[in-house]
């Protein structure tokens, strides 16, 4: 393969064109950061997008319409109600057109916007008559980033509408303040919209159960037997997945809003239950709660008052193994993932629950690593397989992991579907 050099003057980055027939949507509001709208736009035209420069009236006290229009060699859109080539309402036509929407600086005021459906412009207007992926790389005071509103306003887009945040850096703002709230740079910016819009839908038309959280078994009606499990693996491999355009179904001990279905479980019996019940129609299930190994054997049903006596007794018996109960029982179209969080002999005991529950593959992580694991938004994991291949992954966030995941998941269903006998010919 030839290299280009800086003597192959007809060669440069204008040739590499990977974002090619894919239409961007470049959302700006009035922050000064709209400056960088520009450099954006022309970055993202040499990658090969389609850009479409969609600006709030208040954008353009920063940067104009016709500088945009000559960067992205096509209209530049402001006006809710302005003149269109043909029928079709503007709004519809941009939406409709859009792989991806990227707003860019989005100030306080959009972000608020978003985060309760108000569309009282174009650009508004557009991303709430869009089916595209969204993303936002906030741009404003850092004070104004922190306030408790903001926050909401982020998380609701973020978690309810699974819209992309492009963290802004930490630095000077045009006010002189320093903090977090300066835009990201333009070059993690399209770097972030390149990831996105290459990452295929390779999970789509594929239906994925995951479990997340620890169950807590009951031992009056105050008190309970459970664990340190904060859910968080299972539901960022929940949304990981969805992105991956799965149909997924998130069984949690944990409340959280979602675009898709979340079923809320407590103890170990509603877990297997609600598992079992959506098991058959499912591709694969990964099973990452921390379903309790036994529960009360009687529960009272007043709150036990503290006696004389130092000690109380808790007769315990044991829970059903849900992941050995489904293993045995899987069909062969269908992959299940376990976990295994381990305090000794980590590959030793991880290899022995892979092979006893009939598992397609595990990860397992070691419990006694400080800083990882329950609670943090971290870990390190070593990830088995039935055919004997075996990786090692080193500490990365939890989502990161649950994309490695998503593509196990994507290959394994590749080789399933070659691997599968040929139908008789009639």
């Amino acid at each position: 393969m030839k290299r280009s050099t800086r003597q192959d003057s007809n060669e440069s980055f204008e040739d590499f064109n990977p974002l090619q027939g894919k239409t961007v949507l470049l959302g700006i509001s009035g922050g000064i950061a709209a400056y960088k709208a520009c450099d954006i736009a022309s970055s993202l035209r040499r990658s090969g997008a389609d850009v479409h420069a969609v600006l709030t009236t208040n954008a353009r006290e920063f940067v104009t319409q016709l500088s945009l229009q000559t960067i992205t060699r096509n209209p530049a859109h402001c006006e809710q109600y302005g003149p269109n080539a043909d029928w079709r309402p503007e709004h519809i036509d941009l939406a409709k057109k859009a792989d991806l929407i990227l707003i860019a600086p989005a100030t306080a005021d959009i972000i608020a916007k978003m985060a309760h459906g108000i569309c009282d412009d174009l650009l508004t207007t557009m991303i709430l008559a869009s089916s595209a992926k969204v993303m936002v790389a906030p741009a404003m005071n850092p004070r104004m980033l922190e306030h408790p509103a903001t926050q909401h306003n982020l998380e609701i887009i973020q978690n309810k509408y699974r819209y992309d945040i492009i963290q802004p850096d930490y630095g000077e703002v045009a006010c002189g303040d320093v903090g977090s709230g300066k835009m990201a740079s333009v070059e993690s910016i399209v770097a972030s919209v390149g990831a996105k819009l290459l990452v295929h839908n390779t999970l789509t038309g594929r239906h994925i159960i995951v479990t997340a959280g620890g169950t807590r078994e009951p031992i009056d009606p105050v008190r309970f037997i459970g664990n340190r499990s904060s859910g968080k693996m299972g539901i960022a491999m929940a949304d990981a997945a969805y992105a991956r355009g799965a149909d997924v179904t998130l069984i949690s001990t944990v409340e959280v809003d979602r675009a898709y279905p979340v079923i809320l479980v407590e103890t170990a019996f509603e877990m297997q239950e609600t598992v079992e019940a959506e098991f058959d129609s499912c591709d694969a299930l990964v099973m990452t709660a921390a379903v309790a190994d036994y529960r009360p054997l009687a529960v009272s049903s007043q709150k036990i008052k503290k006696k004389d006596s130092d000690d109380i007794q808790l007769e315990l018996t044991k829970n059903p193994d849900i992941l050995d109960l489904l293993g045995q029982v899987k069909r062969k179209d269908q992959v299940i993932i376990g976990f295994a969080a381990e305090s000794e002999e980590l590959l030793s005991n991880a290899t022995q629950k892979l092979k006893k529950k009939n598992l397609d593959y595990i990860v397992g992580n070691d419990i006694t690593v400080p800083d990882i694991g329950f609670g943090s938004d971290d870990n390190a994991v070593i990830i088995l397989s039935t055919d004997g291949s075996r990786e090692n992954l080193a500490r990365m966030p939890k989502r990161a992991i649950a994309e490695h995941l998503c593509d196990v998941l994507s290959l394994k269903f590749v080789a399933m579907s070659k691997n599968a006998a040929p139908k008789a010919r009639q």
